[in-house]
């Protein structure tokens, strides 16, 4: 706690706790101090990521090849290591950004003890304390107003209304909450946890993983590789065993190491262990792109996301407008000359120009010294109050001059339209109702008035004949003069990102629906969706959330013919969220207040903006940097672009599993040795398969998401996966009797099965390869040729040769080789000649089922 402050403040005869009582209420918890643990320990994280069904598979691989000795057959474990440590790495900073989560800014408050005015922490706010909220302060826990000096509040991060509160002696007052103007005596009850901030808080806390649809898609086809690959392994194993003689041979001849290593590169192959890192890497790539744009993407499977999402709600603001105000026009209610006009501009500039204006004095006074107006003579003035609503300046009139000392008399009053007209002698409805017109289209509007007369309103003395007309307690003081008579109006209006019309048109050319989600007026909010063109040429509908059913799937159809909510609580921007879920919408939520962060995580992609409350940063996906509405084209852009080739690439990867399994399971059932070894699919898909598809997986790519990834990915992958299948194994099956080859009694003439079969495998693979690829002019064909090539030149490299186990056939081995490369170019042209012609008899069988 800190000394005694030399601050001011108003005398109050309460004294607030004793010293004592704050050390019993610190001992027994209730202090402002909360706990600030995620919901995932980095244990959890590190667990999460090792182990899983994936790692399980390649590890055990791996371990098993390791024991027969055969290193250089376990270079595809690496893979493990580099996935597992992008996902650790992106969680624990993903954890880090939630254990730093506060929504209250950690600064000195000043609360009332012992008689005493003294600063402390925010934490060490305890339970009763009488807590002082000053102008420009956040509340830092929740207390109902003992006293108050016009004290004022901006609940826009807790309710989402934009407009200020002003508030009463026995009303609540909630921590997040920020004091605008004015000052209150709060006495404190509720601290810490129990807080309205650290509810929301803590609720924002919960972790929650970003659903992937490709990652959902690589998973079923782990799961259900997992059913063979158990199976199949220890059928290969048996196999392998029974083609070197049976278990006493093995055992006794070590051939039983072969056997194991044989059978683990028909599992590896079956596990597409490259896409799964692929996928992570793409991911990474993506948000190391958007961050160059100042977008943070704090997950990197939202990326994947950002290409599905069909459904956009917008928070109004900060979304769309910018939070701030701006100066619109000003508006004479009789038809007068310019003259008139220009000195009722000028009584507008020097009204505002006190010396601290307000939001509104501020955009006023920007507004027209854009158009080149500046301060004028200003005999006297009463500045804008919250509780008086109005401001006034006393000018000198055209005949007076400040150098003569003739005070002038004409006197203009600005402020809140209803506030002055109830003051003034006379019928000014009519007024009030281009007030409410005006309003209804989305603008903040004032009034200006001019009142011409030879005493002073402002004036704190009073003239004789003033006196003497005063009404019975009428106060001695500035006042609205009753002869005044209303000249114009000014009209001023959130101000709107210039981005934002251009975004939305985006937005609905590529069919997302959006809706704008706000606490504020319906009618004002739906002004500016107007204004933005939200729904095009179509007029926005408007309603109140106040109308809007509890029941989800009511809910859910009521907002498909809905644009605009306003009056919109916390609890009801996750409901809308949730009903869209209920049509299966893929929904994005756009926001920067505490009351926009329960939504931005039940969303399927929370987007905040930079100058957001810590809070919804944390529980967000993405994070526009700079508050630019504009980068959210970009954003889903890259993330069609990482959907639609991860598609492409993904078939490639498939293609690798398809006659893995299908080789693997002729192998079992014809009792022959395995045709190539693990090595040789490591180098064959690397080249064919790794490298390309990085490549081709950053390419441009502007396709919408189509739902239906896994379906398209298996209908492209098993065409080629048959015909490379096929080709192996009837290579498997012809060669050896045909070339005289020994293969389960002579080592020699096995690797040179295996030499033939991993040329076979290699030139299926480019075949895949130019099929993915397409259309291969320009940079697709000369990265294929590229990748033949390397994989040929690689096999006349001493090192690469004897790593991978390459042999170059000779002499009748080539021409055998040539003759099965030409048989496999026929059979791959076949099984994409019969695809469709399949895919269409299957189409019409189910058709009529």
């Amino acid at each position: 706690m800190s000394a005694t402050t030399a601050v001011e403040m108003p005398e109050i005869g309460a004294t607030g706790l004793t010293s004592k009582e704050v050390v019993q209420r610190i001992e027994s918890g209730q202090s402002n101090a909360v706990k600030t643990s995620s919901s995932r320990s980095v244990q959890d994280i590190v667990r999460a990521n090792v182990f899983t069904l994936f790692n399980g598979i390649i590890f055990a691989a791996m371990v098993l090849v390791l024991i027969t000795g055969s290193w250089r057959d376990a270079v595809f474990g690496f893979v493990i290591i580099i996935n597992t440590g992008i996902g650790i790495v992106t969680e624990l900073r993903a954890k880090r950004t939630l254990d730093k989560l506060s929504i209250l800014v950690a600064s000195e408050f000043l609360v009332r003890r012992d008689g005493k005015d003294v600063e402390v922490p925010h934490n060490e706010i305890v339970l009763d304390d009488l807590l002082w909220i000053r102008a420009g302060e956040q509340v830092p826990a929740d207390g109902q107003i003992i006293q108050t000096w016009g004290l004022e509040l901006d609940e826009s991060m807790l309710t989402g209304e934009s407009r200020t509160v002003r508030h009463k002696v026995g009303e609540q007052v909630y921590s997040g909450a920020t004091a605008v103007s004015g000052m209150a005596l709060v006495k404190v009850n509720a601290v810490g946890s129990h807080s309205y901030a650290a509810t929301l808080t803590a609720q924002a806390k919960v972790y929650k993983k970003t659903v992937s649809d490709l990652n959902k898609g690589i998973n079923t086809i782990l799961k259900f590789m997992t059913f063979l690959v158990v199976p199949l392994c220890i059928l290969l194993i048996l196999s392998q065993i029974h083609t070197v003689g049976g278990w006493g041979t093995a055992l006794s001849t070590g051939e039983w190491r072969q056997a194991v290593v044989s059978a683990v590169a028909g599992v590896v192959g079956m596990i597409p262990e490259g896409l799964v890192l692929l996928t992570s890497l793409n991911f990474a790539v993506a948000a190391m792109r958007l961050a160059r744009h100042n977008t943070l993407v704090q997950e990197l499977e939202s990326v994947e996301t950002l290409a599905r999402v069909d459904a956009l709600n917008l928070d109004k603001t900060g979304t769309i407008t910018d939070g701030g105000i701006a100066f619109n026009r000003l508006v004479m209610l009789d038809s007068a000359n310019a003259a008139a006009e220009q000195a009722a501009t000028q009584a507008l500039y020097d009204c505002c120009n006190e010396e601290q204006p307000n939001g509104t004095g501020q955009a006023v006074l920007a507004g027209l010294k854009s158009q080149g107006h500046g301060p004028g003579q200003v005999a006297s003035r009463v500045p804008f109050s919250s509780s008086r609503k109005w401001s006034a300046v006393r000018r000198p009139d055209a005949g007076s001059s400040a150098a003569t000392g003739r005070e002038g008399n004409e006197t203009w009053y600005m402020g809140a339209p209803e506030v002055i007209v109830a003051a003034l002698d006379g019928d000014y409805s009519d007024v009030l109702r281009r007030v409410n017109d005006y309003a209804d289209d989305g603008n903040r509007v004032l009034l200006i008035a001019r009142y011409d007369g030879p005493d002073d309103p402002l004036h704190t003395g009073r003239s004789p004949q003033t006196a003497a007309s005063a009404k019975p307690g009428e106060s001695d003081g500035p006042r609205l003069e009753a002869q005044a008579r209303p000249v114009a109006l000014v009209l001023c209006s959130e101000r709107i990102r210039p981005d934002a019309e251009r975004t939305l048109a985006w937005f609905r050319e590529q069919g997302v629906r959006c809706r704008v989600i706000s606490g504020d007026n319906p009618v004002t909010v739906g002004a500016i969706a107007r204004r933005v063109k939200l729904t095009g040429d179509h007029e926005p509908v408007a309603m109140d959330a106040r109308e809007l059913p509890e029941d989800v799937n009511e809910l859910a159809r009521v907002l498909e013919n809905v644009d605009v909510l306003g009056r919109v609580l916390p609890d009801q921007k996750k409901a809308i969220v949730q009903a869209l879920h209920t049509q299966n919408h893929v929904v994005a939520m756009t926001g920067d207040g505490v009351n926009d962060a329960l939504a931005i995580k039940e969303a399927d992609l929370g987007i905040a903006m930079g100058n957001a409350a810590p809070a919804t940063k944390a529980v967000a996906q993405v994070v526009l940097v700079d508050s630019k509405f504009s980068h959210l084209p970009d954003v889903v852009a890259r993330g069609r672009q990482v959907m639609a080739n991860m598609e492409r690439v993904a078939s490639l990867f498939l293609v690798k599993t398809v006659y893995s399994a299908l080789i693997s399971l002729g192998v079992v059932l014809t009792q022959i040795p395995y045709p190539y070894l693990p090595r040789h699919i490591t180098y064959i898909g690397a080249l064919t398969i790794g490298m390309p598809a990085f490549i081709l997986a950053l390419a441009p790519n502007t396709r919408r998401y189509m739902p239906g990834f896994l379906k398209r990915v298996v209908a492209f992958a098993l065409p080629g996966g048959i015909a490379t299948a096929l080709s192996v194994l009837l290579a498997a099956w012809v060669l050896p009797p045909v070339m005289g080859w020994n293969v389960t009694g002579d080592a020699a003439d096995l690797s040179a099965l295996r030499a033939t079969s991993a040329i076979i495998l290699f030139a299926m693979g480019v075949f895949v390869l130019a099929r993915v690829a397409r259309p291969l002019n320009g940079w697709r064909g000369v990265l294929v040729a590229v990748f033949a090539a390397a994989g040929v030149i690689g096999a006349f490299v001493p090192f690469v040769a004897n790593f991978f186990a390459l042999i170059l056939p000779t002499g009748a081995t080539m021409v055998a080789t040539l003759i099965a490369l030409a048989g496999s170019a026929l059979i791959f042209a076949l099984c994409l000649w019969l695809a469709p012609l399949v895919r269409g008899l299957t189409g019409k069988l189910s058709r009529r089922h």
